[in-house]
């Protein structure tokens, strides 16, 4: 399945960026090659990508990925809960670490 997280770095690199290729997009998001290829796959399956021909600089056909009106809405969707689930991860390793840190004081008060 694919994640809120992988949907949005996709979709952000790949309009950033649309003649990336898979090698390049897996390298970025530190996945496989075949991972890499699953998510283009899925999002061009669901109509938030397409992908067209281009010849590259090397004379090779090569693809070039565009988000559809579809993705480029669903990409201010996802980051809108990417940024919702990141906020409420930071808000919880805040807390964490205000615990830890009052654990520490707690014991250098005792020594």
């Amino acid at each position: 399945m694919l994640t809120d997280e992988y949907r949005y770095k996709i979709l952000k690199l790949v309009q950033a960026k649309p003649e990336i290729s898979q090698r390049e997009l897996a390298t970025e998001l530190g996945i496989s090659l075949g991972k890499a290829n699953f998510c283009l796959k899925a999002l061009i399956e669901i109509g938030l990508l397409k992908a067209t021909n281009f010849r590259n600089s090397k004379n090779k056909l090569a693809y070039m990925y565009l988000l559809t009106p579809r993705g480029v809405e669903e990409k201010t969707k996802v980051t809108l809960r990417f940024l919702k689930n990141k906020m409420q991860e930071y808000e919880s390793l805040k807390l964490e670490i205000n615990l830890l840190n009052q654990e520490i004081n707690a014991e250098d008060a005792g020594r």
